[in-house]
């Protein structure tokens, strides 16, 4: 017993040794505090982002475009979604065609659109780099202010015309915007994210917080992470980074303003994908649905492409493609245009036009019949929808 004994005081003397004991410096929660805690926790993570809004001037232009450093910052898009609702315009949404590869904010499409209108009605929501497998969840999680609105959608063949455009290929290469694709159904073959990040980048897209601090990183840290910037600059006040001053979109132009014939200079053999198995379809497709079941009205841009860029022996898979996309668009009762080809030297590449070119379509559109019965039944709409409010609601004239 006695040799018992001093066996388990040696043990006492060793565990406490290693386990300090109970005192002020240690806090002990009970379950109800610890909830508490986790609601005081959830609390902050969504009010935060909702008081930045309020601290962060954002106060957009008529000819204001995502600036293309803040490409991926999906929580300024967010907000910008929801100014540009609140004021009642009519959205462009699309990829760098309506962004504007090889134009200033001031020669876009939507710049075009609203001189030839004499308003500012038409509202620049293109972001650079974008792709149709994308769009979806650019709509689905950071633009859920886009209800209830006129919205032109363009769709650009590009992402058809082979099968690494289409996303199809098996082998891995980096794309734009992974963090908007389905990460893991439909599944994307050539995209090759840990399991581990892909349900950190599902979860984000239900988190504000998450989404408004990667808002910080890209705005005021040069797109790195606190912690990492932290690293890099360790006598700096990270403070003194936060300035509340958003970057504006830059006048100055991404690439020479040339014709496609003084840089690619010669027709190209594209191998275009069936509409059947395209990823780059299917997704724009739910992206057309997403948007009508929000009670949007869209009508649908298709190019137009640079078909002197296209080999002969191409033209026709091209126009059969084309085709397809009508008629798909044509039983959905959905109101679509396809401008003619523009003159070639109109064409900086493959589907981007150059200044005069985005011109020439906006007069294109707005001289399309359906488009005017698509904007005239738009029109008859909001008159239906002010008429119905009652007088106290309408606005006052001075």
């Amino acid at each position: 017993m006695k040799h018992l004994d001093e066996k388990e005081r040696e043990s006492e003397v060793r565990r406490q040794a290693f386990e300090p004991p109970f005192g002020s410096n240690k806090v002990q929660l009970s379950v109800r505090e610890w909830i508490a805690a986790g609601a005081l926790v959830i609390g902050i993570c969504i009010f935060i982002p909702w008081i930045w809004q309020r601290i962060e001037p954002f106060q957009p232009g008529p000819d204001y475009r995502m600036p293309y450093e803040l490409s991926n910052d999906y929580w300024l898009y967010s907000r910008y979604c929801g100014l540009a609702r609140s004021q009642d315009k009519v959205l462009v949404i699309g990829d760098s065609v309506v962004w504007g590869e090889y134009v200033a904010p001031q020669d876009t499409l939507t710049h075009h659109l609203n001189a030839l209108t004499n308003s500012d009605r038409f509202v620049n929501l293109g972001v650079d780099g974008i792709h149709p497998a994308a769009m979806p969840g650019l709509i689905a999680y950071y633009g859920r202010a886009i209800r209830g609105r006129t919205v032109i959608l363009h769709f650009n063949p590009l992402w058809m015309s082979s099968k690494r455009h289409d996303l199809q290929t098996d082998r891995e290469f980096q794309f734009n915007h992974p963090k908007l694709v389905p990460q893991f159904a439909p599944w994307i073959p050539c995209y090759r994210e840990s399991y581990a990040n892909r349900i950190g980048i599902v979860i984000e897209r239900y988190l504000p917080f998450r989404a408004w601090t990667n808002h910080l990183a890209i705005t005021y840290f040069e797109n790195t992470n606190l912690t990492t910037w932290a690293r890099e600059n360790p006598y700096s006040n990270p403070l003194t980074r936060i300035t509340l001053d958003l970057p504006e979109p830059s006048p100055e132009l991404r690439h020479r303003p040339v014709p496609w014939t003084e840089t690619v200079g010669s027709p190209v053999d594209f191998e275009w994908v069936e509409p059947a198995s395209s990823i780059q379809w299917r997704s724009f497709q739910q992206t057309v649905r997403t948007l009508r079941a929000r009670d949007n009205n869209v009508f649908v841009v298709l190019g137009p492409f640079n078909e002197y860029m296209i080999k002969e022996q191409q033209i026709e898979p091209y126009n059969a493609i084309k085709q397809g996309i009508d008629v798909w668009l044509d039983e959905q009762r959905i109101p679509h245009y396809t401008p003619p080809k523009l003159p070639s030297d109109l064409y900086a590449d493959a589907s981007h036009p150059l200044g005069k070119g985005y011109a020439l379509i906006a007069e294109q559109i707005l001289q399309d019949d359906s488009f005017r019965r698509f904007l005239d039944g738009e029109k008859r709409q909001v008159n239906a929808k002010n008429h119905d409010r009652p007088l106290s609601a309408m606005p006052h004239e001075s």
